[in-house]
């Protein structure tokens, strides 16, 4: 997941406020050229952006049709696109749109940590993205070339000086 700055966010000393994230489909949108568009940017919603579609009549008609009215208010830029529709988000293969399902989830809940974890053998720093609760999915990343893979316990620290401590576990693989 590839983040985009926002800019400094009004009345908030400065601090920035992540809104708009990048994300590439596992197979693509095809458009009437023929054209493949993969690469894509997707906003934060808001509450309007998932109570308006409630008063959608395809919507009404339907609620599975939710998703695509939703998704087309949320995503910002799908290739060299000029607008992002409901007719756009219709013409998406399945898996393309089970991921973007999955991509909003992640991006609007909350809850999501992310921590620097530094690698145990060559001492590097990085920052990693956590699973959040429930998700049994390893991340989709491999150990760099050379390297190897290593397994992490978190444990969350809830109170006055709020944090993450890591804890390490005897390698794996």
């Amino acid at each position: 997941m590839s983040e985009r700055s926002s800019g400094g966010d009004r009345g908030s000393g400065g601090v920035g406020l992540q809104t708009e994230y990048e994300f590439t489909l596992p197979r693509g949108y095809v458009d009437s050229g023929g054209d493949l568009h993969r690469k894509g940017v997707m906003r934060l919603a808001t509450a309007l952006d998932e109570i308006a579609p409630l008063r959608d009549p395809r919507v009404r008609a339907n609620q599975a049709y939710l998703t695509v009215v939703l998704l087309a208010r949320v995503i910002t830029k799908l290739g060299t696109l000029a607008d992002v529709n409901t007719g756009v988000i219709e013409a998406l293969f399945s898996a393309d749109v089970a991921f973007l399902q999955d991509f909003y989830q992640r991006i609007n809940e909350p809850g999501g940590l992310t921590a620097t974890v530094t690698c145990p053998s060559s001492s590097t720093p990085s920052r990693s993205t956590l699973p959040q609760r429930g998700d049994r999915r390893l991340p989709p990343r491999s150990a760099p070339r050379g390297g190897s893979l290593h397994r992490v316990s978190l444990r969350l620290v809830v109170g006055r000086d709020s944090g993450v401590g890591a804890r390490r576990s005897p390698a794996v693989g």
